[in-house]
């Protein structure tokens, strides 16, 4: 006899629809599973065949043969378990075959029975949803995960028996209790008031907030640039509802628990040691990079220098492009990375160069520390500041703002970015299109002079002016304008310029 059961499997981050042909013969006990698995699903026959028994029903002395089609997709993990197991109880007449074909299965099975969550529940119920399936069966710690997407029914199933009876038209088992929502902030985070003679750094970092905007912190050890990087978290908007699906789809994947919308934006510091599949992903299939977990979020790079070049190379098409395409032999995946850099770094070797303690650093010494960050990265930041030592008016000045009042300036400039080109899916300056980028961010004529002329002195590649436009958009878009001033092309250009350091 033969059954049909629909399953997913995880394409990156998306999921795609497998067919689990199930087909049971008269001949020598066997149970095959064909169609590119991988380890973890040839080994569901002993786990499934373990289930059956364990929950009450008859495993065939036959000779069972699973096809996973399309037979060209690589199929990997547990997941598979429960349609297998559900398709074989309705071939060998255990199970009513009709509810099988409106209904996606999920699930890993432990010996006893029992249905375990796998990683990347979102992903597959929005895929179950476009091919057109009306329920989706799953472990009931997984429901509410799945339940964010419309138009899909949830059916929570805590082991094979109660597949069966969702199966067959009964009820389904109590989803567990939804995770409660994480705090807007963390607790002892740092906060802007507590930023003190900062102040050009504090606006540049309210202008990366409100713009999307990447920035580079240039100090020398101490001078608050880590402080300011992990107080950007405490200014930036809440997630959207579109973003927080983006943001809990990439955390799925990572099998983190995700039953809730999150609110907070993502904050990834990897160490300096990570190599470049470290950071794009790809060490193995289905491992996510530090670029895609920062989707939506922020990216924060201590040490910049420090990183490996090929790691800091390989940061270059997602910091232009907004995703990352990581391509193996048989496989290419395509990943979201939409984040904001936050990068910080000593001037020179010792860290000194500029302060009045003075360098020990020679010139070659300078220039080979310069040497490791590559002028086509450099170009793809858009801030650079250069951060000294504070004196003693400095420690006494009041800050510049609190993060309370910042995120408030921030709120208000992405809420005029948002309404300027509501139907493009553009949210911040930072992702404007060319096109885009001429209807709503050209210069006064006062302003044109001043980009014609940062052109002549070589200030400027047409990359570099593109993105100083974004930037002078976002001052325009903080203090309400609808023109791109002087003013805001001067101050951008000044933001822009590359720190050098004084000897």
């Amino acid at each position: 006899m033969l059954a049909l059961a629909h399953t997913f499997t995880l394409d990156g981050l998306e999921a795609r629809h497998v067919s689990v042909e199930l087909d049971i013969r008269p001949g020598l006990p066997a149970f095959t599973i064909v169609g590119l698995a991988d380890t973890a699903v040839r080994e569901a026959r002993e786990r499934i065949g373990a289930a059956i028994r364990n929950c009450g029903y008859e495993f065939p002395a036959r000779r069972i043969t699973v096809n996973l089609a399309p037979g060209d997709l690589p199929k990997a993990g547990p997941g598979f378990d429960l349609a297998i197991a559900c398709a074989l109880l309705a071939a060998s007449g255990q199970l009513p075959s009709p509810g099988l074909a409106r209904t996606a299965l999920l699930g890993e099975l432990a010996l006893d029975g029992s249905v375990r969550p796998c990683s990347g529940t979102l992903a597959v119920a929005q895929a179950a949803r476009r091919h057109g399936l009306d329920t989706i069966a799953l472990a009931c710690g997984a429901g509410h995960e799945a339940g964010l997407v419309d138009g899909l029914q949830v059916a929570g199933v805590r082991n094979l028996r109660s597949a069966a009876r969702v199966l067959g038209g009964g009820p389904a088992d109590r989803l567990a209790a939804p995770l409660p929502p994480p705090a807007r902030r963390e607790a002892g985070g740092p906060d802007l008031g507590e930023v003190r003679g900062r102040h050009q750094a504090a606006r540049a970092l309210i202008l990366a907030a409100a713009g999307g905007h990447n920035i580079l912190l240039s100090g020398a050890p101490g001078t608050g640039k880590t402080m300011l990087a992990r107080a950007l978290p405490s200014i930036l908007p809440e997630l959207t509802r579109e973003e927080a699906i983006e943001v809990l789809k990439v955390r799925s994947l990572t099998g983190a628990p995700a039953a809730a919308l999150p609110r907070e934006r993502p904050f990834r510091a990897p160490h300096h040691s990570v190599t470049a599949a470290g950071l794009l992903g790809g060490a193995r299939p289905g491992r996510l990079g530090e670029v895609v977990l920062a989707h939506r979020g922020v990216l924060f790079l201590d040490e910049l220098a420090e990183f490996s070049r090929p790691a800091l190379e390989a940061l270059r098409q997602p910091l232009e492009d907004g995703r990352v395409e990581i391509a193996r032999a048989r496989h290419a995946a395509v990943h979201p990375s939409r984040f904001i850099l936050v990068a910080a770094t000593n001037p020179c070797p010792c860290g000194q160069a500029g302060e009045t303690r003075g360098c020990r650093c020679s010139a070659a010494d300078i220039a080979r520390h310069r040497r490791r960050l590559s002028g086509p990265l450099l170009e793809r930041i858009d801030l650079h500041i250069a951060l000294h030592r504070e004196t003693g008016e400095d420690l006494d000045a009041r800050p510049l703002t609190t993060s309370a009042r910042a995120a408030e300036l921030v709120r208000g400039a992405r809420e005029r970015q948002a309404a300027r080109m509501p139907s493009t899916g553009v949210l911040v300056n930072a992702e404007l299109g060319p096109s885009a980028l001429r209807a709503h961010a050209r210069p006064e004529r006062d302003g044109r002079r001043i980009l014609a002329e940062a052109r002549r002195s070589g200030l400027l590649s047409p990359r570099g002016e593109g993105r100083l436009l974004r930037v002078a958009r976002t001052l325009a878009d903080l203090e309400g304008s609808e023109r791109v001033r002087r003013r805001d092309l001067a101050e951008a250009l000044a933001l822009r310029c590359e720190p050098q350091p004084a000897r």
